[in-house]
């Protein structure tokens, strides 16, 4: 593995599993699950279900990261300055 990399092993479905992401992307996620008041697990599951059979979890996972990115900047230029 990778030294850019780090590992978060989860079970999920009563299953080990492990996956490896950059240190920036596991961030966004730890933000996502503040702000949706979930946990990194139940986090993991929602992205496990929703992705395509032939994309990996840590793909799904850096996908839906962005994705989330992308979302709070739209919000934050819709939002008028105070």
């Amino acid at each position: 593995m990778s030294r850019h990399l780090r590992k978060r092993s989860l079970i999920l479905a009563g299953h080990d599993t492990s996956v490896a992401l950059e240190p920036a992307f596991w961030a966004v996620l730890e933000r996502m699950i503040t702000h949706q008041h979930i946990t990194l697990v139940q986090l993991v599951t929602l992205v496990d279900a929703q992705r395509a059979p032939d994309q990996s979890l840590a793909s799904a996972l850096r996908v839906s990261a962005l994705e989330w990115l992308e979302q709070q900047v739209e919000t934050h230029m819709r939002t008028p300055p105070p």
